[in-house]
Formats: structure tokens, sequence, C-alpha cells
């Protein structure tokens, strides 16, 4: 039953549902383009255009302390590093004229004295350069902390004024993402609703391949492009529309259900000959194949050869041949014995 179908049209199915995934791929390129770009028509937002006037002379006087500050920092560094200099030459010429005050004592000559108040002289020298290096990096020091404490002001001045910004920047990015999202919303929901369409009337059609592709597409853009930007809220808007979506779909699936079940029921109302020759020939093998009735779609027992009809609809699933008297399916077209072809019922 299940090789009923021609190996060149199972071929053919295959080619054209790979037609439909190439199309639904170059039109799912074409739509991550255009949603792509979609929020590049908002301009950009920053922090310095929610600022109140009164900020932006705060923030120059903040921009300035931190100036003063880092300035003050180098010359320290500066100022440091020249006393640590001065403190090491000092102690070497210390250490140098202890040793000669020392050797002089031991010889005892005068001659030396004015050696002695040279080199005195010098070492004096030394030692006020070492002060004078110490003085000019304590204040240094103090013009730091006098910038440091300046810009400390200034950030406190600053952040009410940046947390009134930001909260206006929040809102106003808020607001840009919502407008995009509607943005995307137009786009998209045209696309589903043209899907939902080709879905109902032509996908069983003649150009399936492209229907088909196209309701990837729209699911995609949908399912992929769209919710994922969906506006939180802390989840509110999120699971209201997922609970939304999921009403709409199972109210969908219950109603076509009912239908398919009063379809069902109205043709097992009719004769068992009209039955059979609504049903299509490759529906009906396909049906067979899972063994399942063709007419009621419940499960059959067909490899039981004392079963010629369905037990629950009535429908025939097996007859004998009017040439060769041989056991065949009720839809075979010829006889798989004799090749007689069966006689319209």
């Amino acid at each position: 039953m299940n090789n009923a179908i021609r190996l060149s049209e199972k071929w053919f199915v295959r080619a054209l549902w790979l037609i439909s995934l190439v199309f639904a791929f170059f039109l799912i390129g074409l739509g991550n383009a255009v949603v792509g770009d979609l929020p590049q028509v908002e301009a950009d937002l920053s922090l310095q255009q929610f600022m109140d006037p009164a900020g932006v002379a705060v923030q120059q006087q903040q921009d300035a302390a931190r100036y003063n500050r880092m300035a003050a920092q180098a010359a320290l560094e500066q100022a440091e590093l020249k006393r640590s200099g001065a403190s090491k030459e000092y102690a070497a010429a210390r250490a140098t004229f202890d040793n000669w005050v020392a050797t002089r004592q031991a010889t005892g000559r005068a001659d030396q004295d004015t050696e002695l108040s040279a080199r005195t002289t010098a070492l004096d020298g030394l030692k006020a350069s070492e002060t004078e290096a110490s003085r000019a990096g304590e204040a240094q020091s103090q013009k730091l902390l006098d910038a440091q404490q300046a810009e400390q002001r200034a950030e406190a001045a600053m952040v009410p004024l940046r947390d009134a910004a930001q909260t206006k920047l929040d809102s106003a990015l808020q607001a840009a993402e919502l407008r995009v999202f509607l943005y995307r919303l137009a786009v998209t929901l045209p696309l589903l609703a043209i899907a939902g369409w080709l879905f109902a009337r032509a996908r069983k059609g003649r150009w399936w391949p492209f229907v088909w592709g196209f309701i990837f597409f729209a699911l995609f853009a949908f399912f992929v492009e769209l919710v994922p930007y969906l506006p939180s809220y802390g989840g509110y808007v999120r699971y209201s529309v997922g609970i939304i979506i999921t009403l709409l779909i199972g109210r969908w699936a219950i109603i076509e259900l009912g239908r398919y079940l009063e379809r069902q029921k109205l043709a097992e109302a009719q004769p068992e000959t009209m039955r059979r020759q609504d049903l299509a020939y490759d529906q009906a093998l396909a049906r067979l194949a899972k063994s399942v009735c063709p007419g009621c779609e419940r499960p059959v027992d067909l490899k039981n050869p004392d079963i010629d009809f369905c037990p629950h609809c009535g429908i025939g699933l097996f007859e004998r041949c009017g040439s060769c008297s041989a056991r065949k399916g009720t839809f075979s077209p010829f006889c798989h014995k004799c090749g007689a072809k069966a006689e319209p019922a």
C-alpha cells in the first residue's frame, strides 16, 4: 500500500519542499534586513539631552575640578620625586661629611679647618634644598586635596541632576523601544494575516511550495523577529500575549476538530459506494499504509484475511476480483493477481 505512490512523484514532492524552504530562507533574510534596520528610524538618545540647564554648569565645574585634580596629582608626583632625590643626595653627603670629620678628629690637622667650613656650607645647602623640596611637596599635596574636595562637591551636586536626567532618559528609551516594537508589529502582523489566509485557502493549491515558504517566513518573522522584542513591563505583556495566542490557536483547533468530526459523521451516514468515490486514491492509500480505515481513520487490522469491511464505519476495504476472484483492495484500480481493471462500484 505505502509503495503505491510513484517514485518520481516522491522526488518531485521532495524537490518542491526544498524549493519551499529555499524560498523561505531568502524571505527570512530579507525580513531580517528590514526588521534589523527599523530601530534606525529612531534618533540616538544620550543622558546629556535630558540634563537640566543648571546641570550643564555643574558638569563643567566637575570637569574643571577633575582636570585640576589630575594636574595636581601629576605635580605632586614630580614634587615627591624631587624631594626623594634631594633627601638621598643629602643623606649621601651627610655620610661622607661624618666620615671626613671622624678622620680629621683622628688626625688633628689644623690646616683642614677651611675645608671643614666649606663642607659644612655645602651640606647646609643640600639640607636647604631638601627642606625646600619637602615644602613644595606639601604645597602640592594641599592643592591636590583642594582639587579632590572641589570634585567631590561637584559630584555631590551632580548626583540629583544626573538621577533626574537618567529617569527621563529611561522613559524616552522605553517609549522608543515601544515605537520600534510597533514598527515591527506593523510589518509582521500583516505578513502573519496573509500567511493565515494562505494556509486556509491555498496550502493545497498548485503553488503550494511558495505558499508554505511564505508561511514559514511569516512564522519566523513573528516568533523570532517580533516576540523577543515584546515590551516586558514586569512580564505582564509577554505572558498576556502568550495567553492570547494560546487561546486563539486553541479556539481554532477546537473549532476545526468539531468541523472534522461533523464532516466524518456526515460522510459515514452516506452510502458506502458514494463514500469510496469521494475519497482520493492517494489519500486512501496513505491511510491504508498507516493501518487505518480510509473512511473513518480508525485503526483496522488489515493483515486479518477475514476483515473485508471496516468494523467501525462499514466501508469496503477488500473485495473479490471479477476476473480471477482473488482478494484485492477495494481502492486498487487493478487486480494484483491477474491485472484486470476493477469495475466501478
